[in-house]
């Protein structure tokens, strides 16, 4: 049947339409990647600190009578950085990559490129984002969460400093969709006032920023820190003067005026920082002010905070917790102190601070040691610390061990559209931890039996021609050599001796269906052992 040039026109803008949504689903629309920053500060500086950060552990190893644990194996550190940096294992494709470099420097050259790696970018702004705005999807019309990870996710890409993301998130003006770290403040947006909520901005910055609860003292004293009602209501009536409309943000006459606790009357409130008065700066607007401040070199209060968030990103557990009220923790570490000082020295760099993180031999540790002191090991870091995987690292991992090649920005769009609705309806199954995502907690049914029976992780192990299980099965020249690579793609190490040999005999003398059917029952195995699903 002949087809008219309507119909071809017709075909086409419905061609171009879907392949619009499919990128639009992916990331977002017209999104120019920055340049990334090609200044690397000198290895030796970095080991300078790196040592210092390992004497004050080792200090404390030796006071509480603790053995370090052995240096983990290159393979398990490899992972760790991955699942860090990325949210997911590595692929086949990497760890074949990753082999075949000298073993002296394969662990340092994996760092540059996680660094230099858009999927790192993205998964870090993510993780940020949750303690700037948190979870939710904020007032409609005047939020745009995926446009502020978005921006977010460019500024960690190019190595931009931290104080200045920061500054921006507090200080700028102009529409949350031109100017997205606006969106830090119409996320509060109150449709009562028709304003930003001073209160939710001074409580956010001081948790985020800074790692003080000061929010505890907004309707009385604190009961149990120096912390004065007054110091909260300081920290907030800098975002007084905050408007919100359809022209942008910006800074107008103060507005906040809350009720005196005895009286009921109104108070005027004149904007005061709760600590370190000598380095507000006198001129400007408040916001401009209480930015500056914040980021302010000699205010290691934000170092601190900004150290010990790195820190629980890299290893899975905050260095002192709890994260956002670093004032009140009941122990605290002398290598915080340390990062934090060397954090401010060199201008707010986030990639050298996670190289050092990363280079310390506690994060370098194996999580193996005497079961019956494990727990007071992990708690004074002698070894390392086994932490469960967040939702979105499990699903991440999913997908990933289902394809032999990275799932990064060089994949087919149809690959990584498959992998982005389906992260995140798993993780809708699974359960988000939310904002609070370093406490502590244990697994449940639902999320074992999801792993076990769910429809996103069958689909991602059963036979088929471009999953790994079917791919291993077709092209491993022997069962040994395909129950490790099973494990590599999976677990991202070599099987032992007898796990080798025990699964092996299960392959032995299968082939075509069956023997497809068998790999993917070990794939299945692996997805649901404690190994898959922990950091450690």
């Amino acid at each position: 049947m002949a087809v008219g040039r309507r119909d071809i026109v017709f075909l086409g803008v419905v061609l171009a339409g879907a392949v619009t949504l499919s990128a639009s689903a992916l990331g977002p629309v017209m999104r120019k990647p920055p340049r990334p920053d090609d200044k690397r500060p000198p290895q030796t500086d970095i080991e300078t600190v790196v040592g210092a950060v390992d004497a004050a552990f080792r200090e404390t190893w030796e006071a509480n009578g603790f053995t370090p644990a052995a240096r983990a194996p290159d393979m398990a550190i490899f992972r760790r950085l991955d699942l860090a940096l990325k949210g997911s294992i590595p692929s086949l494709e990497e760890i074949r990559r990753f082999d075949k470099q000298p073993p002296d420097t394969r662990l340092r050259q994996r760092l540059d490129q996680l660094l230099a790696d858009r999927r790192s970018a993205d998964y870090l702004a993510e993780r940020f984002a949750r303690a700037y705005v948190g979870t939710e999807d904020g007032p409609f019309l005047r939020f745009r969460r995926r446009r502020f990870v978005a921006w977010l996710s460019d500024a960690i890409h190019a190595n931009r400093p931290y104080g200045a993301i920061v500054h921006d998130l507090i200080a700028d003006d102009g529409l949350w969709t031109d100017h997205p770290a606006t969106n830090f403040i119409t996320v509060t947006y109150d449709e009562a006032t028709e304003l930003p909520n001073p209160e939710r901005l001074g409580a956010r910055t001081a948790r985020a920023f800074l790692g003080v609860r000061l929010d505890c003292a907004q309707c009385h004293d604190h009961p149990f820190q120096s912390w004065k009602q007054n110091d909260f209501r300081g920290l907030a009536a800098f975002f007084g003067a905050t408007r919100s409309n359809f022209h942008g943000t910006s800074d107008q006459d103060n507005l906040y005026h809350p009720l005196d606790r005895k009286t009921l009357a109104a108070v005027d409130i004149k904007p005061k920082v709760p600590f370190r008065e000598e380095l507000l700066p006198s001129e400007g607007s408040p916001r401009a002010r209480l930015a500056a401040w914040v980021v302010d070199p000699g205010n290691r209060d934000f170092s601190r905070a900004a150290v010990n968030r790195v820190w629980a990103l890299v290893t899975g557990r905050p260095l002192v917790a709890p994260i956002d009220d670093l004032r009140a923790a009941d122990a605290d570490h002398p290598a915080l102190d340390i990062l934090a000082d060397d954090f401010a020295a060199h201008g707010h760099d986030l990639h050298r601070l996670i190289r050092v993180v990363a280079s310390t031999q506690t994060f370098q540790l194996d999580s193996e040691g005497d079961d019956t002191t494990s727990e007071a090991r992990e708690e004074a870091w002698a070894s390392f610390p086994m932490t469960r995987l967040r939702p979105e690292q499990v699903a991440a991992s999913l997908f990933q061990q289902a394809s032999t090649e990275a799932l990064d920005s060089q994949a087919h769009w149809l690959f990584r559209l498959v992998r982005s609705t389906g992260v995140n309806d798993f993780v809708r199954r699974y359960g988000d931890v939310g904002e609070d995502e370093f406490d502590a907690r244990s697994g449940t049914i639902p999320q074992r039996l999801l792993l076990m029976n769910g429809k996103v992780a069958r689909e991602r192990i059963d036979p088929g021609f471009f999953v790994s299980s079917s791919r291993i099965a077709l092209l491993a020249p022997a069962d040994r050599e395909a129950v490790e690579t099973a494990y590599l793609a999976v677990i991202t190490r070599r099987p032992s001796s007898d796990e080798s040999s025990h699964f092996a005999a299960k392959l032995a003398g299968s082939s075509g269906g069956e023997r497809r059917q068998r790999l993917t029952d070990l794939f299945w195995t692996l997805i649901n052992s404690s190994e898959f699903s922990w950091n450690h």
